[in-house]
């Protein structure tokens, strides 16, 4: 791999954290409706107009961040292309990765002209997190030969390590709806799920001390067998960890912005590196070996 395309593919994962990081801005500071129409910021403008406030400007921020991860994974698709007959792997991902970003801006559109449906609005942050994990699995695949795989640790603990993916899915699902039932709408006028966000709470907390804990079981493996996931499950300790920290601190303290938005910062890095966890099951499979007697069969002929 080029020098050029890890920059750009790391470029293109940061970027796809990074419009996370705005699009919680404009949930948490009320903009979602701060540009009241899609394409265009209002029916007569691309851009805010003087008419319009602070949020129309957070709001088309995060609608740029659109076009920067945009061009950034075009790039990509571009300098994978050609390769694309060697690498089909990444040709794959990269294409993925570039619909991805067009899909999204199309439901970007559809929540504001359902004034913020919160059911669409969680389901372009779980896109968003689809993206991010796609990306990663970009520099996971980069750095790895193409051709066949092979299960690198015992079957036990692949499945183990599926089963903790699917936790972890089931965490933000479930916190998906409490923040759709919570107030940070992203508008004072925008509806809510109707769900008990009290409760809520409690429930999306009981697969996440489960997910800390099957996390943990891994890592202990991973360490006493040597197994080549042992650096990421790692990692994905580590921002559970920190990830339960930040959800008890907002809970206790009535979901301060920052903290909120941190914990789905946070969110996007534990599935990315859950992500990278999953791909370590599975090894490039050794060139076979040329036996003793081929040169001579070789020179025969």
């Amino acid at each position: 791999m080029t020098r050029t395309l890890r920059t750009f593919a790391w470029a293109s994962f940061i970027a796809q954290v990074a419009i996370i990081a705005t699009g919680g801005a404009v949930r948490l500071t009320g903009s979602g409706l701060g540009c009241p129409t899609w394409p265009t910021c209002t029916p007569d403008s691309l851009v805010p107009t003087d008419e319009l406030s602070y949020h129309s400007l957070i709001e088309f921020g995060n609608r740029l961040m659109t076009g920067v991860v945009g061009i950034l994974a075009l790039v990509v698709f571009v300098l994978v292309w050609r390769i694309r007959r060697e690498r089909r792997d990444l040709f794959v991902l990269s294409f993925i990765v570039g619909a991805g970003i067009v899909a999204q801006a199309i439901v970007g559109g559809i929540t504001v002209w359902t004034g913020l449906n919160p059911f669409i609005v969680g389901f372009h942050y779980v896109s968003s997190l689809a993206l991010v994990c796609v990306t990663a699995a970009f520099l996971a695949r980069m750095g790895q030969p193409p051709g066949p795989r092979e299960r690198a640790v015992p079957a036990w603990y692949a499945g183990l390590t599926h089963a903790t993916s699917a936790v972890l899915a089931l965490t933000i699902v479930f916190g998906v709806l409490t923040t759709g039932s919570g107030p940070h709408s992203g508008d004072a006028d925008a509806g809510r799920t109707g769900f008990e966000s009290e409760l809520l709470e409690h429930v999306h907390a009981w697969p996440g001390y489960a997910l800390l804990a099957l996390t943990l079981v891994l890592v202990i493996a991973a360490w006493r067998l040597k197994l080549p996931t042992h650096g990421w499950v790692l990692a994905l300790l580590a921002i559970e960890v920190v990830q339960v920290g930040v959800g008890l601190y907002q809970a206790r303290n009535g979901l301060p912005v920052l903290a909120v938005g941190v914990h789905m910062v946070l969110a996007a890095l534990a599935a990315a590196a859950m992500t990278l966890v999953v791909l370590r099951l599975k090894r490039p499979m050794a060139a076979p070996q040329a036996t003793a007697d081929t040169p001579a069969e070789a020179s025969a002929r």
